[in-house]
């Protein structure tokens, strides 16, 4: 298998309801700080629209709830992990203290997550705007124009205090996240005539990657369940309908699972 020159391109697809959410989350989280970070109206318009889906995402009642199980559980993990000559002290004193931290950011939060903006009617009412094709315009939201209108500091000093309630779980997420692409492990694999199936014989995963060359010019599309993988890649012209790739394709596979 010969190693892949360049740049790569990596997909991940979740294989369970609950790291679906987390995935989502996390990219909501990126674009929101990412436009949160930026000056013009229009750029802030797309934060609060990020502010809003992350409320309707993390709007699970259990998502707290399962974040602090999950927290504890890779910190009872970890800790068992002591005296291991192979592991670094200081990295895992490290990471265990993360997870400390963040459980009692998580724990303090009181309430469901986001109840402050769910009373909000202000913000609410653009909320219900936005949910409408063009209903954001300044002529049926004259109060949300006037505030596109303010200064950047003001606008990113209250999208700021809008997206606080949300940052324990941004931080817990983030640590999970992070535990279970590191739990990964690689392989080299190839999709002969872009098809590529492997039965799962018993093997647990939440989360699969797949990494492969930008020289392929070709997307993956699995679909995954208990008992079998199945990748196959098509190619993507222009706004063409993709086709199946009719070349073999290598590509590094990870099977992630806490």
């Amino acid at each position: 298998m010969r190693r892949f020159p360049g740049a790569v391109i990596s997909y991940e697809y979740p294989l369970s309801e609950r790291v679906r959410t987390l995935l989502r989350l996390e990219d909501l989280y990126e674009r929101v700080e990412y436009f949160l970070a930026k000056t013009d109206p229009l750029e802030h318009h797309i934060a609060l629209l990020s502010l809003f889906e992350i409320l309707e995402v993390s709007s699970r009642a259990d998502l707290k709830s399962d974040l602090l199980q999950e927290l504890e559980r890779q910190k009872q993990t970890l800790e068992s992990l002591r005296g291991n000559p192979e592991i670094s002290e200081a990295a895992l004193d490290s990471v265990v203290w993360q997870i400390d931290q963040s459980s009692a950011r998580l724990f303090q939060a009181s309430g469901k997550i986001g109840q402050e903006l769910r009373e909000n009617d202000w913000l609410m009412s653009i909320k219900q705007r936005t949910n409408i094709p063009g209903g954001a315009c300044e002529f049926d939201l004259p109060s949300y124009h006037y505030w596109l209108q303010q200064s950047t500091e003001q606008r990113r000093r209250d999208l700021q205090q809008w997206l606080s309630p949300f940052l324990s779980i941004r931080d817990a997420i983030a640590i999970v996240l992070r535990l279970l692409r590191e739990s990964g492990k690689s392989s080299s694999q190839v999709a002969y005539q872009g098809v590529y199936q492997q039965m799962m014989a018993g093997r647990v995963a939440q989360m699969l990657r797949i990494r492969l060359s930008r020289e392929y010019h070709c997307v993956p599309e699995i679909s995954a369940n208990k008992y079998a993988l199945n990748i196959r890649f098509t190619t993507q012209e222009g706004v063409q309908r993709p086709k199946a790739a009719d070349t073999d394709v290598e590509f590094e596979l990870t099977f992630c699972n806490l």
